[in-house]
Order: structure tokens, then C-alpha cells, then sequence
């Protein structure tokens, strides 16, 4: 488990897709005059009522593995939709370097940033954004036509994408003949028709109902699998964001709090504030055996059933529990633990007692 920065990311970061390392955000006028000082070190409020400025984000470090779902989250304030605009400059840090497969973006004029934008890194949006006066799929196609490429060509891709996504047979009608979930399809539609290298969701189905934002974070998942796009996911919601992240970062007051799997973050919270945060999630969802077995492994026979360490508890647990005994835990080929009946019953009961 990591918390605090990402050791990856002070441990070297090459073959990252995204490398993020001691990014600042100050907001007011002597911004850059102020890190590096004592005053860097003061609470937010603090800094505040002292000088005027406001901390968006704090000496911010992490790596993003190609093809990974790397979720950021917190609660309103804790500065995450503020990250993902310096990751594209959207606004301007005020320190720290922001690589893209090795490329500077932080340091890039605005040509640079430009091409980066049309061509390596898409965003979706809560707000969909989608023009309102043009069919779906010229929409979908609106970032091609603004690269220049020529209409049949961005036509054909659009149309993939619009199938990709679900929508075949709502190529011409416009979005306000939509439903919310199909106009962020479209928005999922156009950011996929440029085949970024990054895509970056800010809280995209937050505005969405229940029923809808589920079916929504099951394409994301869908779609991940078929093009496996690195994904940067904003969310303030935690089951969306174990669902969907292989790692998560937890921000609070613009600092990382804790940085982990969904399994780490549940089983090992960093502090109290990722414990209460994470103290509603039914965790036999969540947990790996790893979490639950013992390492005694003495009254293992060669008759008993085995299982993976990395399996979710409620994945193995009809295993475990027809097991005429106790089961195996292996990591690959290596035996590691034991889990038996009781194991797997004392995670589901101290759910049910919650």
C-alpha cells in the first residue's frame, strides 16, 4: 500500500503513461512567491487567512500505468477537478511537471499543448458538452473536423464509435432527443473517435440517475476492456470509484491522502478519514483473500481445494465454503495461507452486524 505521494512516481516513472510530480496549485496574485517558504506549510484555512491565497492542490506526486483506470476522489473541495485541468493545462500549475509518455506538458508552448489536446488526450465531461444544433454523429466527428481530416474518413470513424457505444440508429438524431445517459454515450463517443492515448473523466455521470450512472460505469468498464485506454476517472463517490479504479488516489484539502487498490484502500485505510470514508462498503466485495487468510498453514492435507489470494471474498467464498475442509491459498504456483468456513463467514456476518 502507498500512501501519501506515490513511491512510484519518486521511484522513477519510466514507461508511465501519466507522471505527475510536485504539482502546486496556489490561487491569488503572489502564488509562486509563496512555496518554498514557511508559509507552503500552512493548513489551507490557514494560508488563507494569512495571506489571501487558497492551496487547490499541494506537492501532488503520482504515476499512471498505461492502461490503467486510475480514480481520483474526495469530497467537494478536496481540489481533485482542479488536478485533472492542470493534467491538460487547462489552468496553470503553479509548480510541478506534468509528463505524458515522456513529453512535458507543462513546459510545452501553446502549439504543443494544442496538438496534445486534439490528439492524445480526450475529456469527458459531467456537462456533456455536445453541440446542440449538430446531429450525434457529427458531434462524435467535431474533434476530427477540427484536426482537418476529411469528411468521409472522420464520417466512417464516427460511425464506429457511435456503434462502439451503443447508439446505431441514433446517428441522426440530435441531442436533445436523447435521454442524459445516451448524450454522455456521445460524449463518450466523440473522446474515443480521436484514439487518444489518455482519456480523462471529470465526475461524467454525476448528474445522471442512479439506475443510469450504473449502467453508464458498466460501459466504461466495457469499453476499457475493448480498447484499453488509459483512463484518469474524477469521482466523489466511493463505490463508483472501487468499481471502476485499478488504483485510487484519495484527496483531501488538496493533498493525497492515500494512494492504493480498491482492495488496500478498504483493508488497510491510511487514516481515519479514508476509514470512515470506507467504513459503509460491504468489503466481502472488496477484499481479496489475502485480507481474510491466516499463514498458519499447517493443517493443510493434499486433498484440500485451492484458491488464489487475489480472488474477491464473495467470488470464492461457494468454493470455500463446499470445500469439505479448509482451502489453499496460492499466489500463482506458491502456497501463502488457509481459509476455511469461519474465514469467509466472519467477513459476511461483520457486514450484516454494520
Amino acid at each position: 500500500m502507498t500512501t501519501g505521494q506515490d513511491s512510484s512516481a519518486a521511484a522513477g516513472h519510466q514507461g508511465a503513461a501519466l507522471h505527475v510530480e510536485g504539482l502546486w496549485k496556489i490561487f491569488g496574485p503572489r502564488a509562486d512567491k509563496i512555496i518554498g517558504t514557511p508559509d507552503a506549510n500552512l493548513s489551507r484555512q490557514e494560508l488563507q487567512a494569512k495571506t489571501g491565497h487558497v492551496v487547490g492542490i499541494r506537492d501532488v506526486s503520482f504515476d499512471v500505468a498505461p492502461g490503467e483506470v486510475f480514480v481520483v476522489m474526495g469530497l467537494s473541495g478536496s481540489g481533485k477537478s482542479t488536478l485533472v485541468r492542470l493534467l491538460t493545462r487547462l489552468i496553470e500549475p503553479t509548480a510541478g511537471t506534468v509528463q505524458l509518455y515522456g513529453e512535458d506538458i507543462t513546459g510545452m508552448g501553446d502549439g504543443g499543448l494544442q496538438e496534445i489536446r486534439r490528439r492524445k488526450v480526450s475529456m469527458v465531461f459531467q456537462h456533456f458538452g455536445l453541440l446542440p444544433h449538430r446531429k450525434v454523429i457529427d458531434n462524435v466527428g467535431f474533434g476530427l473536423e477540427v484536426r482537418g481530416e476529411a469528411k468521409r474518413e472522420r464520417r466512417n470513424r464516427a460511425q464506429e464509435m457511435v456503434d462502439l457505444v451503443g447508439l446505431s440508429g441514433y446517428e441522426n438524431n440530435f441531442p436533445d432527443q436523447l435521454s442524459g445517459g445516451m448524450q454522455q454515450r456521445v460524449g463518450l463517443a466523440r473522446a474515443l473517435a480521436g484514439d487518444p492515448e489518455v482519456l480523462m473523466f471529470d465526475e461524467p455521470f454525476s448528474a445522471l440517475d442512479p439506475l443510469i450512472r450504473r449502467d453508464m460505469q458498466n460501459e466504461v468498464i466495457r469499453l476499457h476492456q475493448e480498447v484499453g485506454k488509459t483512463m484518469v476517472f474524477i469521482t466523489h463517490d466511493l463505490s463508483e470509484a472501487l468499481k471502476l479504479g485499478d488504483r485510487i488516489l484519495i484527496m483531501r484539502d488538496g493533498e493525497i491522502v492515500q494512494i492504493g487498490t480498491p482492495d488496500e484502500v478498504v483493508g488497510a485505510p491510511a487514516d481515519d478519514y479514508v476509514k470512515d470514508f470506507t467504513s459503509e462498503v460491504p468489503k466481502s466485495h472488496v477484499l481479496t483473500l489475502k485480507w481474510v487468510m491466516r499463514t498458519d498453514t499447517s493443517q493443510l492435507s493434499e486433498t484440500c481445494r485451492s484458491v488464489q489470494q487475489n480472488q474477491i471474498v464473495r467470488d470464492a467464498a461457494k468454493t470455500v465454503l463446499d470445500a469439505p475442509c479448509c482451502c489453499r491459498v496460492l499466489d500463482g504456483d506458491k502456497t501463502v495461507g488457509v481459509i476455511d468456513d469461519e474465514d469467509i463467514l466472519r467477513v459476511v456476518v461483520a457486514e450484516e452486524s454494520h
